[in-house]
């Protein structure tokens, strides 16, 4: 690569993209890496303000940006993933399938730590969807040593950097504890949640059976349902400490292989987890699953879904972040007040947010994320807060123009 004035440019080749700028009508490559250029450019070249350009040199220890950047799309693509078209540098893979979106955070800033060379994706086990972005590679310079990129191979190891993994449980059973839902004292409203929240990844409850706090019983209908080929099993009610509280020593009884029993996440640390021998996983629910927009089951059912393994260190890091401080930032900016805050809690009513995005935008907590319901009436999909993220400042409150953001 060699840099020379425009006017002597006419037959050298290009080495790199020359973008046109036109405010509200493009930006684009005008010239392309690998163009010759002819007497006709140079008068559009200097309009684009290029006095000076660079030209190919062969030169066999450099890589050009666009081959560098595949160098890097390379390490990092899997199944599931479908590459941009190389661009200045840059490469981005979106998702060809909803999924559990992972990448090995560790070699990710490994790669990230050598000068000139970047990739920015999502936080691994992340839930997307189809179409979605899951990373961004760039390379910074022109050209780059590949001796740099070979550290960057080095540096990647054997296998691609992340991972999508389709949501492959579809078929599950629930075990509804509680006196007072089995000798109908109550309605249970516990079971409905969780209906609706298995739905979002096409999750069937295939087998519902409600039993009284007794601990052989609970064990039993856990037992049940794995004998009819649940793929996995919840269980509502009975997690705390109370003399009356049976689950997590019936889960233990079934002879699943209790994982955690407890989670540091507010709300949702009472949460239980456990496997079979086979795989087949169980999981105990807090009470504030029913009534929180998010709790730490909204964290572990697309992990579960995608069939990825959660080991007890996954879920005890969870702690760094776990905690929703109910700020509000989410309801302030919400034009609509879909947003409320019950106990400091953010929460967004569905039947009232018209999807602007405006909370999204304007949570410092990053909280805030789209769903697939859009409500009668409405073009856009409504979105739902992530109570462990949520930090209670009233920012989405403050901002909602329509007023469908309040406190409660």
């Amino acid at each position: 690569m060699k840099l020379i004035k425009t006017e002597d440019a006419v037959g050298q080749i290009l080495c790199h993209d020359i973008t046109q700028i036109i405010k509200g009508v493009t930006k684009d490559a005008r010239f392309r890496k690998g163009h010759i250029i002819t007497e006709e450019d140079i008068p559009v070249l200097l309009s684009l303000g290029k006095d000076n350009l660079y030209v190919w040199e062969n030169d066999e220890t450099v890589y050009h940006e666009n081959e560098a950047a595949q160098i890097l799309c390379d390490v990092c693509i899997n199944e599931h993933m479908i590459p941009s078209e190389v661009k200045e540098g840059k490469i981005e893979l979106k998702s060809d399938c909803d999924g559990l979106f992972t990448i090995d955070v560790d070699r990710l800033n490994e790669i990230n730590d050598i000068d000139q060379v970047m990739i920015a994706s999502r936080h691994t086990n992340t839930p997307v969807k189809k179409g979605d972005k899951l990373l961004g590679t760039r390379v910074i310079p022109l050209v780059i040593k590949k001796e740099k990129m070979e550290l960057v191979k080095e540096k990647a190891g054997e296998t691609p950097l992340c991972a999508l993994h389709p949501y492959v449980l579809k078929r599950a059973g629930i075990v509804t504890t509680g006196n007072e839902v089995f000798y109908g004292r109550i309605k249970d409203t516990f079971t409905p949640v969780v209906v609706e929240k298995l739905k979002k990844y096409d999750i069937e409850v295939t087998d519902h059976i409600i039993v009284n706090d007794d601990l052989e019983n609970i064990k039993n209908a856990i037992l049940e349902l794995k004998e009819k080929g649940c793929e996995m099993i919840i269980t509502t009610g009975g997690m705390s400490v109370d003399p009356d509280d049976k689950t997590p020593g019936a889960i233990k009884q079934s002879g699943a292989r209790v994982i955690s029993y407890g989670a540091p996440v507010l709300p949702g640390a009472m949460f239980c987890l456990a496997y079979f021998e086979d795989g087949t996983p169980v999981m105990g629910l807090p009470g504030c699953v029913m009534y929180a927009s998010s709790s730490i089951f909204d964290l572990m059912l697309p992990r579960i879904a995608a069939k990825v393994p959660v080991s007890r260190k996954d879920i005890t890091i969870l702690g760094h972040g776990g905690l929703c401080l109910g700020c509000g930032d989410c309801a302030v900016t919400c034009p609509v007040n879909a947003i409320c805050l019950d106990d400091g809690i953010a929460h967004i009513n569905p039947k009232i947010c018209i999807g602007c995005g405006l909370c999204a935008r304007n949570c410092p907590a990053d909280a805030i994320s789209k769903t697939d319901y859009i409500a009668p009436g409405h073009k856009l999909p409504s979105y739902i807060i992530d109570a462990n993220k949520c930090v209670k400042c009233g920012v989405c409150i403050d901002n909602c123009k329509f007023k469908a953001i309040s406190k409660i």
